[in-house]
């Protein structure tokens, strides 16, 4: 079945149009692989705790910001005074520009676009450490610190893990790379995806941070709690950056449906722990899947999303635009991410029956080059050559 999707759309951002202006423009009901979200968090008892307070959470004010951190603190078991609270963690990342980042920043790339499109809207300079194909896109802590001394950066940033390779360093490695960068004025920790790892126990360095002069690491609940529309982050530094960033932020810049579920995680912590366990499942198996498809190349991530890269002459933007029209599947091509080119492509972990549509998809897409492509050779090859017709 086709579907009426303006392609238009993925030519307005540097971002993925979002669920909303597809479902608008005739996409129908979509398998969201674009989006990195949990699709085993909230739990259908939850979603149905949540509908039956709609009506209050839509009616009043929220509580300030301090009383909802005070609050999602005694959940992580982390001082509030090390914590600020956002409207996403993207708000935050724009107030650190401004508080934080005078001159210049150092991030690799690939990674989130936010951090290099933010302080170049600005107008400071931003020092690239581009990952290695060659080396499956890993961050090598020295020779990514012997990069910043030799560009003289003044802030530097981590994704960890990475977006949107997923790649993953050990807790030891970001605390020797903020050890080596004690003298920089900021080290920033995202860690936007740290609850999808399974390889390490303990993976966060949030705690590091709180008694660390420079350094903030970024979070993001909406990415782990899969509810990206309530639009929720926070960051975890030192009482003295923190307080700053506290201060700067409006004192209602949470909405009442984010506060309403800083208020339930206390009693949900079981599922959302299961809901890790399943993802991770579903990870393994979702990467065994693809990986039987013949021409692409899938890369080992402890996200809750799977980099892909395409055979020879395939393009992403053509993958992506059969998927949605024939398929109603949504993907995430990273043609417009710096460090990467169309032949990539970012899928997000789900659940086995949707992998399954995904696949079809992408076989169907296959045929459908391979059939063209052979017609369009022997329709070649039929024609008389110019030797013969000359003669």
């Amino acid at each position: 079945m086709r579907h009426g999707v303006d392609s238009g759309l993925f030519q307005e951002t540097a971002h993925s149009p979002s669920y909303f202006e597809l479902s608008r423009t005739g996409a129908g009901e979509l398998v969201d692989f674009c989006i990195p979200c949990n699709p085993y968090f909230p739990t259908p008892e939850m979603f149905e705790e949540l509908s039956k307070n709609l009506e209050a959470v839509l009616k009043f004010y929220p509580s300030d910001s301090a009383k909802i951190a005070q609050q999602l603190s005694a959940v992580l078991g982390l001082n509030p005074a090390t914590i600020a609270m956002s409207n996403g963690s993207t708000e935050l990342i724009t107030w650190m520009d401004h508080l934080w980042i005078h001159e210049s920043v150092a991030v690799p790339i690939p990674t989130f676009g936010r951090w290099t499109d933010q302080p170049m809207e600005n107008n400071k300079r931003v020092d690239m450490f581009l990952l290695q194909e060659s080396t499956n896109f890993e961050l090598d802590v020295d020779e990514y610190v012997k990069f910043i001394r030799t560009r003289g950066s003044k802030v530097a940033v981590i994704c960890n893990p990475n977006n949107p390779d997923g790649g993953y360093l050990p807790r030891r490695e970001i605390v020797r790379f903020m050890d080596e960068l004690a003298d920089l004025d900021l080290i920033v920790i995202d860690e936007s995806f740290i609850d999808f790892v399974e390889v390490e126990r303990m993976p966060s360095v949030a705690a590091e941070a709180s008694i660390r002069p420079n350094v903030v690491v970024l979070k993001s609940l909406g990415k782990n709690f899969g509810l990206h529309g309530i639009r929720f982050g926070y960051l975890v530094a030192n009482p003295g950056l923190a307080g700053k960033m506290r201060r700067t932020l409006p004192k209602w810049n949470l909405n009442s449906l984010a506060e309403t579920v800083v208020f339930m995680l206390a009693e949900h912590e079981a599922e959302y722990a299961e809901s890790l366990r399943l993802l991770s499942r579903d990870r393994y198996r979702m990467g065994m899947e693809l990986s039987r498809v013949p021409d692409l190349t899938v890369y080992s991530s402890q996200a809750n999303f799977l980099l892909v890269k395409l055979g020879n002459g395939v393009d992403g933007r053509e993958l992506r635009d059969h998927l949605l029209s024939r398929h109603q599947v949504f993907i995430r091509e990273c043609g417009n991410k710096l460090g990467m080119s169309s032949r990539f492509a970012r899928l997000v972990v789900r659940p086995e029956h949707d992998v399954d549509r995904l696949v079809e998809g992408i076989r169907d897409f296959t045929q459908a080059r391979w059939t063209t492509d052979h017609a369009s050779r022997s329709s070649h090859s039929s024609e008389p050559s110019l030797l013969m017709h000359s003669a």
